[in-house]
């Protein structure tokens, strides 16, 4: 019979779980206020109160032992919200860089600019279709662009140590289909020069680009002109006149893409529509809010998986820690728990009772986790490769409020997980041999 209450438990512990990973706010926010109520109007849950009420009143007696519970708990939440923190950072970085007045258009079936290339004729029909804004002179707003990689000393790096940086080749309509970017520093290039307008985030990573300065880009000295910021991953690249850099890199008239602003968000579907009919044309077509949506796909959900593996590898540490010090709790009020029950308390109230003790050392856990997390981390620079690009992307990782309920979700998980197996043994405990036991 034992162990057939011990499957049973294993089995309510597994869909229990699976049912709290998946429970939305308000879901919890319904449990706790019956919960609440059960404790407050219902004599089993008076007595719950009060068992509960008497140990948490000994946690200080117990500090060192409660210390690991809280400890530990608080260790695995600070690690997995910094770890998705960082998925988080990568993938609003990327998000912020397009949006829905804006198309890039692409070689069909590439599945990033780097794949791309579009010939001269492409490069010339499609700023003529249907949709696109156009300025004051009446010209559509469009920039034919192409991306290559480009090596870099690195800041702090030894003296051969050099990075990728994607150099960004483009007309000047980008500043029209991209007004968010604005010059900090300097200027901007000069069209026919070998010059360069470098990205805030690129400048922090490479040593040299310092407006006035002179770095040298393949077999080519090129001239710092000056230094923008968009606050999306555009700042992370370098740019300069197209026209030069297809001279520099001998592409010739080709393009990697069109990036076009459209006349308004409901322009899309007939501008889409034009050039994916015409025959002339063999193209992907898509705002640029879905582009760096889609390219942010992978790298987040690599980042997550990690966050997510390695936080599930220090949760399994916690848990033990949690049921070897509510195993020894319970162990050490043998007695106490032997008199309630011989004086009429039933074993819900005491399994209760010691599930609220374990649930607040892991409430407090992920509190403190949480807070070191966003204290340490929220803002924090980092960079990598980025998916679909030839250069590292910097993006500063970003601890939201989702991430923090996330961690105090898995640090309850983790209370109730350590703290069942004892609340159980401690109301199944025969009353005759808790008092032999004195």
């Amino acid at each position: 019979m034992s162990w057939l209450i011990n499957v049973a438990l294993v089995l309510i512990l597994l869909l229990a779980t699976a049912g709290w990973v998946l429970l939305p706010w308000p879901g919890v926010l319904a449990l706790t206020v019956l919960l609440a109520a059960w404790l407050l109007l219902t004599r089993r849950g008076g007595q719950a109160r009060s068992v509960a009420g008497v140990g948490v009143s000994t946690l200080r007696e117990r500090i060192g032992s409660s210390s690991v519970i809280v400890i530990g708990i608080a260790g695995v939440v600070g690690v997995l919200v910094s770890l998705l923190a960082m998925a988080e950072g990568y993938s609003e970085t990327l998000r912020k860089t397009g949006d829905a007045d804006t198309a890039i258009v692409m070689r069909g079936a590439s599945a990033s600019e780097v794949m791309s290339v579009l010939d001269r004729d492409n490069v010339t029909l499609i700023p003529q279709a249907p949709g696109i804004a156009r300025d004051d002179k009446g010209e559509p707003i469009a920039s034919p662009e192409l991306v290559v990689a480009a090596n870099l000393p690195l800041k702090d790096g030894g003296p051969d140590e050099e990075g990728s940086v994607q150099l960004r080749g483009v007309s000047q309509q980008a500043w029209a289909v991209r007004p968010q970017v604005k010059v900090i520093a300097g200027r901007k290039f000069q069209p026919g020069l070998r010059e360069l307008l470098v990205g805030r985030g690129a400048a922090k990573q490479f040593a040299g680009l310092v407006p006035g300065r002179e770095v040298r880009l393949g077999s080519q000295m090129w001239t710092v002109a000056g230094i923008f910021a968009s606050g999306d991953a555009m700042e992370s690249e370098i740019w300069a006149d197209a026209n030069v850099v297809a001279d520099t890199y001998r592409r010739g008239g080709s393009r990697a893409s069109v990036t076009v602003r459209l006349a308004d968000s409901h322009a899309f579907d007939a501008f889409k529509q034009a050039l994916e009919s015409n025959p002339q044309l063999k193209v992907d077509v898509s705002t640029t809010l879905d582009y760096f949506a889609r390219q942010s796909e992978g790298v987040t959900k690599v980042l997550r998986v990690i966050g997510i593996t390695v936080g599930t590898i220090m949760a399994i540490g916690a848990m033990f820690g949690a049921l070897n010090t509510m195993f020894a709790a319970v162990a050490a009020r043998a007695r106490e728990i032997a008199t309630l029950r011989a004086i009429g308390f039933t074993g819900i109230p005491v399994v209760v009772a010691v599930m609220l003790e374990t649930m607040l050392l892991a409430l407090a856990g992920g509190i403190i986790g949480g807070l070191a997390a966003y204290l340490l981390f929220n803002g924090y620079g980092a960079s990598t490769m980025a998916a679909g690009s030839v250069g590292k992307l910097d993006f500063e990782l970003r601890v939201t409020p989702g991430l923090l309920w996330t961690g105090l979700k898995w640090a309850l998980a983790i209370g109730f997980i350590g703290g069942l197996f004892p609340a159980v043994r401690a109301a199944r405990l025969p009353v005759t041999t808790a008092l032999r036991q004195l």
